[in-house]
């Protein structure tokens, strides 16, 4: 078939090593994930380079690589949910009381709920609205794509990419404290 030698396919990955790490950057916004998808798309070509003719070698590691950028944002891995602890998240309406006795404890724990409803509210749009009506209004997505107007994909992603901003405010303010 269209074998490489060790020597050409040293050559051809750092032909298209700049293009397969902005590939997978562009699907995972992180510099060290993306090296590492960079890697494993140069590796899984390796193995399969062979069955590509040598004409489309740039399409297919572009393929290759979008493959793996999408395998890897699908895995469980990814998608787990680093969700602040219980102090953090405001009480259900009509809940009884948390467990707290304390009053210091349970005004640390309304300090919390109001600290994350602000991050909600400080969200920048679109993101802020849907953030808003799922998080403190306690509508569901389809309720939320009727009020906006907007698909429920859309707001599936909006609110995913809430989440993910979220997250990140959450974990840049603990590593501040």
């Amino acid at each position: 078939m269209w074998g490489l030698s060790n020597e050409e396919f040293t050559g051809l990955m750092q032909q298209y090593q700049r293009l397969i790490y902005t590939v997978c950057l562009q699907f995972v916004h992180d510099p060290h994930t993306a090296e590492d998808l960079t890697q494993d798309t140069f590796l899984a070509a390796f193995s399969a380079i062979d069955r590509c003719e040598p004409q489309y070698y740039k399409a297919w590691l572009v393929r290759v690589a979008a493959n793996k950028c999408k395998d890897h944002l699908k895995s469980a891995w990814v998608r787990r949910v680093e969700a602040p602890g219980d102090d953090a998240l405001p009480e259900p309406r009509g809940a009884p009381p948390g467990d707290a006795a304390d009053p210091a404890e349970q005004l640390a724990t309304r300090a919390g709920a109001e600290e994350l409803e602000d991050l909600i509210r400080g969200l920048r749009e679109p993101y802020g609205k849907i953030a808003v009506l799922y998080f403190l209004q306690h509508k569901d997505t389809a309720e939320i794509a009727a009020l906006t107007g907007r698909p429920q994909t859309t707001v599936n992603n909006q609110l995913w990419r809430a989440k993910l901003l979220l997250r990140r405010q959450i974990s840049e303010r603990r590593l501040k404290e």
